[in-house]
């Protein structure tokens, strides 16, 4: 397609409690044609953890781009989304809604709450490999992230 390549690795931020999930988007973005770093945690409060660069998270990179799922132990990927778009140093970071909700009241709560995107996952494992690749090619190959200012 003639995209330039990222030269330094993205860095991505997957919250995400389904292993099989993780599993499938870690296989995925391991075959990437960009560079990428994949964190992962399994609930909300570890995501904020993370982010914010505390207890087992102090040496992290803040990522350039979060994938979050909607329905997350101890604190809901809504209230994370809403944490990460009113903090001033978290709200440029890109934040991609992968869930399997379809219900048009979360669809239109994410948005409200600045979701960069919302993408329903497929419940066929061919279908959700496809997905994270658009993911892929449209976040990491096309889209021009903010920079990232990594401490």
């Amino acid at each position: 397609m003639g995209f330039d390549l990222v030269p330094v690795p993205v860095d991505i931020l997957l919250v995400e409690d389904n292993e099989a999930d993780v599993r499938l988007t870690q296989e995925v973005l391991s075959e990437s044609k960009v560079r990428n770093n994949l964190i992962v945690v399994n609930d909300g409060a570890e995501a904020l953890a993370c982010l914010r660069r505390q207890g087992k998270f102090k040496n992290f990179t803040r990522p350039d781009l979060i994938l979050l799922d909607l329905n997350l132990p101890v604190k809901d990927g809504r209230e994370v989304l809403a944490q990460i778009k009113e903090d001033r140093e978290l709200k440029s970071i890109p934040v991609v809604v992968l869930t399997t909700s379809k219900a048009e009241e979360d669809i239109l709560r994410t948005y409200k709450l600045h979701a960069n995107c919302y993408i329903t996952k497929p419940v066929d494992l061919d279908q959700f490999v496809t997905v994270v690749r658009y993911i892929e090619d449209f976040w990491l190959a096309i889209v021009k992230l903010p920079p990232n200012h990594k401490t």
